[in-house]
């Protein structure tokens, strides 16, 4: 027989990737606008961007199955999905400023 315990869900790699993700195309993205629109910039961001790509949405079936199989903890996982999901419009502003020039 299966036993829930009550305690809060200890899963603190999901706010890791979300913050060192947006870390990481943050600093990027200032590279690419400091160097005068180097190409050689996105010759690294465009593999990272793709790496983050995937392993946000890993993060994110992970977090949905625990969101589905631990009701008492929802709130919390909610949160940490919604700080995951929170790295979309960020990139895509950063992408859509990328391709403006």
């Amino acid at each position: 027989m299966k036993t829930i315990d009550n305690k809060s869900f200890k899963e603190n790699q999901s706010i890791e990737l979300a913050i060192g993700s947006f870390v990481i195309t943050t600093a990027l993205f200032s590279l690419y606008i400091i160097s005068n629109e180097s190409s050689n910039v996105l010759v690294i961001a465009w593999p990272f961007a793709l790496f983050a790509i995937i392993v946000n949405l890993i993060m994110f079936v992970h977090l949905s199955d625990r969101f589905i199989h631990l009701p008492k903890q929802r709130k919390e996982i909610g949160i940490k999905i919604l700080l995951l999901l929170s790295n979309i419009p960020i990139t895509y502003l950063y992408y859509l400023i990328v391709m403006k020039n």
